[in-house]
């Protein structure tokens, strides 16, 4: 077992909750140096990361929503660090957790810092590393209009009730992918590019992703029109539509869009005409729960 120490980054506005502060003491009591440091601007996660493996912090806590999990995983995997990260989900969504059965629950979450960390692949476009997922269609343009007051107020299913509400605005966009062994061209509703399984508050595109695979999940729905008629079916929960999803693993792919791409990356919105995603094999190592479904090796 590692030393016993790690740093909690953790998102500003979180620093009152009190299920927070009561997990930190709760480690602290079983003998953990947990200290903590709070984000306030766009920056802060990725400075308190090199500051903290700078310092010798084995062990770090992302704590907060997709953009905060999204910054540290970034500023770690840039920083080619032997540290292990534990997720603390604090958001609305929390795709990659509940998809990799991560507990929501804070002290049951830090407890994973006793656990053993598992190398994981993550995924990379552009420059920019993923956890999750990039995704592309109409879920990305739900994901990217459902407003924060309405995420508040509704917490995972403000992403169904944006999609119907604005289903009429559907459209379809013309791309195509290219990989090893691998192409396809024509117009799509949605697309997965998945190291996780899960996207937008829960619909889970990729349903067979493992992050240890060495692999990234493709998944394509097709826009024939017997698809765009049955789309309101997916949004509330139907099934009936993963038979008509085209599906592939591979390495990388690179995706081109006649009329540009617009790609929501772990929340964080990605634009281009061509970009190559590309999977990191094992290059980070998370404190995942036993038997996570997300493991290929699951003991």
């Amino acid at each position: 077992m590692s030393e016993r120490k790690a740093l909690l980054i953790l998102h500003g506005k979180q620093a009152m909750n009190e299920d927070v502060r009561a997990a930190v003491q709760g480690m602290r009591e079983r003998g953990w140096q947990l200290d903590v440091r709070l984000t306030w601007e766009g920056g802060d996660a990725q400075r308190l990361v090199h500051e903290a493996l700078a310092a010798g912090y084995p062990q770090l806590i992302a704590g907060g929503g997709d953009g905060t999990l999204r910054d540290v995983v970034h500023a770690m995997a840039d920083a080619d660090s032997d540290a292990s990260l534990v997720l603390l989900p604090l958001g609305t969504a929390n795709d990659f957790a509940r998809a990799a059965g991560i507990p929501l629950e804070p002290q049951a979450a830090l407890a994973l810092l006793e656990g053993e960390a598992t190398s994981i692949d993550l995924g990379e476009v552009g420059g920019e590393v993923f956890l999750n997922m990039g995704t592309g269609g109409f879920g990305s343009q739900v994901t990217a209009n459902t407003s924060e007051d309405l995420k508040k107020v509704l917490g995972a299913a403000a992403y169904l009730f944006t999609g119907l509400s604005r289903f009429s605005e559907l459209s379809a966009a013309s791309v195509s992918l290219q990989g090893p062994d691998f192409h396809w061209q024509g117009e799509l509703l949605a697309l997965g590019i998945g190291n996780g399984r899960q996207a937008g508050g829960g619909h889970e595109l990729c349903p067979e992703a493992l992050v240890d695979d060495g692999l990234l999940d493709i998944s394509i729905l097709p826009a024939p029109q017997e698809v765009v008629g049955t789309l309101r079916d997916l949004l509330s929960g139907g099934l009936g539509l993963d038979s008509m999803f085209i599906r592939a693993r591979l390495p990388w792919v690179e995706v081109k869009g006649s009329q540009g791409l617009d790609i929501n990356l772990d929340g964080e919105p990605l634009q281009g005409e061509s970009l190559r995603f590309r999977v990191l094999p094992g290059a980070l190592r998370v404190h995942m729960p036993a038997g996570s479904p997300l493991l290929s090796r699951r003991g």
